[in-house]
């Protein structure tokens, strides 16, 4: 366990002055709740919540040869993308496992601004950085904004009470402007299954925004309404769906990775794409009732062999039963497989399902 200080994000005063309960997530001290999860999740299926993203990392990485240098790093292939796009990438290290997940936007000819997890900034900055080539500019800007991430069906109209006459950017796009004499980014991505922005702004300016997003209607929402939305969607969470001894193909995410194009771990995935791999990360819900499923839970099959454990797992209160994800064998990954999830010793019946377990509509 790290003995490093927990960290403050830009907007903590204001979650306590909001009545946030508090919890040390990823080294930071973070709002879990404010009026209750399910509360909360249901405001961004059906409304419009905010969260603080401000934990999370921004990198800038530019120079000559920027793009060719972040493609031997990153499995997406970046030459796809135009002007003010971005994608979802992944960071391998050399067993093609992962270190890291993130967005990368382009921003410019030779300019790239990267967000990635709060709990792998100084692990990715020192990655990248001792195979940076001479002439690329790595830069972590992390400390320097605060974030938010405005999602849910009515997004849009709580961005055009904020900033009436500008427009957002389109799906998985980046846009900079400069507002009352601030820089702010505005991507356009999420991890909820809803519309959705994130917003960057100078760190000491966090709050007058946050106050402005909640008065135009954004509910402030915490890491539990986090959980539940992107677990929903499947939307894997480093450290806990992701890790070092996981490859994207093993976690279903070979869609990500250019297997055409030469990065650190793609001899590895194609070969693992090649034979199929030995595990899966696989989608378990409950066939009845049972205590919330949580990580690190075993997962045996339906006649008590031990397969494994649940890498996440929640309540979802969009369909109020006990959902999670795990890597099992293949033999036992195949959607409609009988499953047994063991809380404290009792062993409730589950499924795989499809992915995701939530569909709009």
């Amino acid at each position: 366990m790290s003995d490093d200080p927990i960290k403050s994000t830009p907007l903590a005063s204001k979650h306590i002055e909001l009545g946030a309960k508090m919890v040390p997530f990823a080294g930071w001290n973070m709002p879990v709740q404010y009026t209750g999860i399910i509360d909360e999740h249901k405001a961004v299926r059906e409304s419009c919540g905010i969260f603080d993203i401000s934990h999370m990392g921004q990198f800038i990485v530019s120079g000559q040869g920027a793009a060719a240098w972040l493609n031997s790093m990153l499995t997406n292939n970046i030459d796809k993308l135009g002007i003010n796009q971005g994608q979802y990438t992944i960071m391998l290290n050399e067993k093609a496992g992962v270190i890291d997940d993130l967005i990368i936007y382009r921003c410019g000819e030779d300019t790239y601004f990267l967000v990635v997890n709060a709990s792998k900034i100084d692990e990715d900055y020192a990655w990248l950085s001792s195979h940076k080539p001479e002439g690329i500019t790595l830069e972590n800007h992390s400390d320097r904004y605060a974030g938010m991430a405005i999602q849910g069906p009515l997004c849009q109209d709580v961005f055009a009470k904020v900033f009436p006459g500008l427009e957002l950017p389109v799906r998985n796009g980046i846009a900079t402007h400069e507002i009352k004499g601030q820089q702010l980014w505005f991507c356009r991505t999420g991890y909820t299954g809803e519309d959705g922005f994130e917003f960057f702004c100078p760190a000491e300016h966090g709050i007058e925004w946050l106050e402005a997003f909640v008065a135009a209607g954004a509910k402030p929402c915490g890491l539990g309404a986090r959980d539940s939305l992107r677990l929903e969607m499947c939307y894997p969470l480093n450290g806990s769906d992701l890790d070092p001894d996981h490859t994207p193909i093993e976690a279903g995410l070979g869609f990500f990775c250019a297997l055409d194009t030469e990065f650190t771990g793609a001899e590895i995935l194609r070969g693992q794409k090649a034979d199929g791999p030995k595990v899966r990360l696989v989608a378990i819900e409950y066939t009845g009732k049972g205590a919330p499923p949580r990580s690190h839970y075993s997962v045996f099959s339906a006649s008590g062999e031990e397969l494994g454990q649940l890498t996440s797992g929640v309540l979802s209160p969009s369909l109020m039963k006990g959902i999670a994800m795990a890597y099992v064998p293949v033999e036992y990954a195949k959607v409609g497989t009988e499953l047994q999830i063991d809380v404290r010793g009792k062993k409730f019946p589950a499924v795989v399902v499809k992915k995701p377990f939530y569909k709009k509509g």
